[in-house]
Formats: C-alpha cells, sequence, structure tokens
C-alpha cells in the first residue's frame, strides 16, 4: 500500500503542484481540482491548520522603540540639510510586537517549506508592479485561520463532487475550508 499519490508526475513536479494548491486553498479558501490530487491536498492543508491551532496562542508581546522615518502629507520621507547632506529625518516610535515562542517558530518555519509567497495585485493596476503587496500566510494561519478552528479536533476541510470533467472524464471536486 502506498503512502500517497503519484499523480502521474516526478516528484519534483507533485511537490510543486502540491504547494501550489494548498497555497491557493488557503488563500482563497476553495479552489476546483480532481479528487486524487484533492484527497492529497487535504493531508497536507490539514496538517498546516492543526499544527496553527497547536501553536496559536503560543508568542509573548514585546516593547520595542523603533527608528521610523517622518513621513510629509504625499508620503514621502521629510529631509533635512546636516553638513551640506540631505539626511532623513527620524522619530522614535514605541511598537507592541508578537515575539514566536521557539516552537511557534519552528511551527512557521515548517509552513513556510510549504506555502509559496502570495502577491496581492489591486484590480485597477493589474500588470503593475506599483501597489502590490506580500500577504504572510503564515500569520493568516494564525491570526484568522487558527481561531476560527480552536475548538474543533480535525476536518477543517471539506470535498464537494461537482461531476466529471469534459475532456478526459476525471471526477472534478471543490475542496473547500469548512
Amino acid at each position: 500500500m502506498a503512502k500517497y499519490r503519484k499523480l502521474g508526475r516526478t516528484s519534483s513536479q507533485r511537490k510543486a503542484l502540491l504547494r501550489n494548491q494548498v497555497t491557493n486553498l488557503l488563500y482563497h479558501g476553495k479552489i476546483v481540482t480532481t479528487e486524487a490530487r484533492a484527497k492529497e491536498v487535504r493531508k497536507i492543508a490539514e496538517g498546516l491548520i492543526a499544527l496553527a491551532v497547536k501553536e496559536k496562542d503560543n508568542f509573548e508581546t514585546v516593547k520595542v522603540t523603533a527608528k521610523v522615518a517622518r513621513k510629509d502629507a504625499d508620503g514621502k520621507r521629510v529631509k533635512e540639510v546636516k553638513d551640506g547632506k540631505k539626511v532623513t529625518v527620524y522619530d522614535e516610535v514605541e511598537k507592541e510586537i508578537k515575539k514566536d515562542l521557539p516552537s511557534r517558530l519552528h511551527a512557521r518555519r515548517q509552513m513556510l517549506k510549504v506555502l509559496y509567497p502570495v502577491t496581492e495585485v489591486p484590480t485597477q493596476a493589474a500588470g503593475k508592479k506599483k501597489n502590490t503587496k506580500e500577504v504572510d500566510l503564515v500569520a493568516k494561519l494564525f491570526d484568522e485561520v487558527a481561531p476560527k478552528y480552536a475548538d474543533r479536533k480535525g476536518g477543517y476541510t471539506r470535498i464537494i463532487k461537482i461531476g466529471e470533467r469534459k475532456g478526459d472524464a476525471a471526477m472534478e471536486v471543490v475542496l473547500e475550508l469548512v
């Protein structure tokens, strides 16, 4: 008995496919794929969510003073002339940050091994690099997904069959977070 499905691909292609589908499932909340792929993606995604649920409260808040560049009304940095050079003006600000404890840090790194980086592009600026922002999926898992499933003991995803695909009659399903 095999431990996993090979999905008719080499190991590197299979790993890339599964990572991509897990990333999209956690980012969008649901994906449409074949039944065999969905069952493999489900294993990985449920493991990540279980890890997030286990480690969601495992941090401490720390006060930190940071230097932040002063900005004008347009959002540009304020510059000041010192010794004939233009120098940016900085203000000291106190911030409260979440500091991961070692087990949560390890969980974060385990998640980053699986998830691809996601870049969000606004619809009006499609195709342009300006105004794009990096989405922190691991933080989303800890802050949004884990509290939602805190009282649940597994079964974080659902597979719904939607019929056969026209081209090759493969069973298509919707894999979604419950």
